[in-house]
This record gives structure tokens, sequence and C-alpha cells, in this order.
């Protein structure tokens, strides 16, 4: 059996794999074996695992870039991305219009605005509507990403390694900032974080390891143990 099945969004959403396994276009060797697991509520969740583990194309899976080789994924979810390098998705000369390339809806100049002003404020870049993106620092890029899927609604976010170039200060603000958007029940808000930094891991919810293409359980961080 083999698919992707999207429901439209809901303020409740499920995101699950069932024994889904991908392999490239004429190569025997599975990169995500059988893999089944779910994600139906909000939080931090995080993924860590060694380098070619298959992380990555995992995240590629969830968002419908890949299709699964077989298995079915179920997704009901609104799913927005963040890489590990901002610069390989912020495509305008300043805030206001990489935000305004990503609102969705019909709306007037004041409300245009009022929505920008809004998405800057929940990522701490108060006032940067006219700031020049050149003259941003690497965290401040990433939360300007973070602000451009708040602002065309997605309620899913995929996070593939987002603070591997950045300070130890940067590290923590894009941390922080997103366990508040978590912790947000006015809005629910879900984040699917792969990372190498085990230091992260007390931030999440749930801690996963993915190994050798497939996904542990779900663990608290105080019980997870890496392999």
């Amino acid at each position: 059996m083999l698919g992707i099945e999207k429901t439209s969004q809901n303020k409740e959403f499920e995101m699950a794999f069932k024994n889904v396994s991908f392999s490239w276009p004429e190569k025997r060797e599975y990169v995500i074996k059988n893999c089944s697991f779910s994600i139906n509520k909000e939080g931090l969740w995080m993924i860590v695992g060694k380098n070619g583990s298959g992380k990555s194309t995992l995240l590629k899976l969830i968002n419908g870039i890949l299709n699964p080789t077989n298995g079915v994924i179920n997704n009901s979810a609104n799913v927005g991305m963040v890489f590990q390098n901002p610069d390989h998705q912020i495509l305008m000369p300043n805030c206001r219009s990489e935000l305004l390339l990503n609102i969705n809806q019909k709306l007037n100049r004041n409300e245009i605005t009022h929505k920008i002003k809004i998405a800057l404020n929940k990522v701490g870049l108060t006032g940067f509507d006219k700031r020049p993106i050149h003259t941003l620092s690497g965290g401040q890029k990433q939360r300007l990403t973070i602000a451009c899927c708040l602002i065309s609604e997605k309620n899913f976010l995929l996070m593939d390694e987002p603070t591997a170039l950045l300070d130890s200060y940067s590290q923590l603000k894009v941390l922080e900032l997103i366990k508040d958007l978590t912790r947000n029940k006015k809005n629910p808000f879900t984040a699917l974080w792969i990372t190498h930094r085990l230091e992260e891991l007390i931030y999440a919810d749930a801690v996963a390891e993915m190994s050798n293409g497939n996904l542990s359980d779900w663990q608290k961080p105080l019980n997870f143990q890496y392999k």
C-alpha cells in the first residue's frame, strides 16, 4: 500500500507513518525501513540520530517533497519548514517583503501591516519590518524564517538542525522561541526538531532516536538514552 493522505487543516491533527519505507530509484537499500510512528498533539518533538540514519529523508517525506516507496503517510497538519541555513530559504531583500511573500490571504494594506507586525513581535523582531536581510545576524534570520511560517498559518513546523550554524546565544533564543510557541494553547503549534546537540533534548516534550532508517518509541527527555 502506497500513498500520502492529506486532510484540511484543523486545530486537532495527526501526522502518522504506517509501515513507511523509502528507497531512491534503482537502489535496493531502503533509507527508511518499515517506519511507523505518530504525532497528534502540540509540543516540541525532537529526533536525534547519527549522520546517514534517515533524519532528513524523514522530514522530506513528511513535507511531501518525497513520496514513500511503501506504506502510508496520513497528514492533516499544515506543514512548514525551517532549514539549517536560513540563507537557503530567504528570498527577498528586507523583512517586510519576505513576510509579504508568505501571506496567503487577500488583505488590504493596513491588514497586511498589522499581520506583519504581529508575526515579528512573536519572534522577538519588533520593529524589523524595514530591516535589510543582509544586516541580520544568523539567529535573527532564523527567527525571520519562523515568522514566515507563522504568517502563513503553519501549525506543524519541521526544523532540520536549525541551530547548527548559530552561536550559543542565538541557539538558546531560537530554542526558547519554539518552546514558547508550542506552549501557546490559543494557537496550537507543533515543532519536529532534528538535532545533533544532546543538550537541546531537555527542551523537548518527547524524544526519539533515528537509527538505520527507523524511529524509536517517543520518550520523555529524562528517560531517553542515546544508543
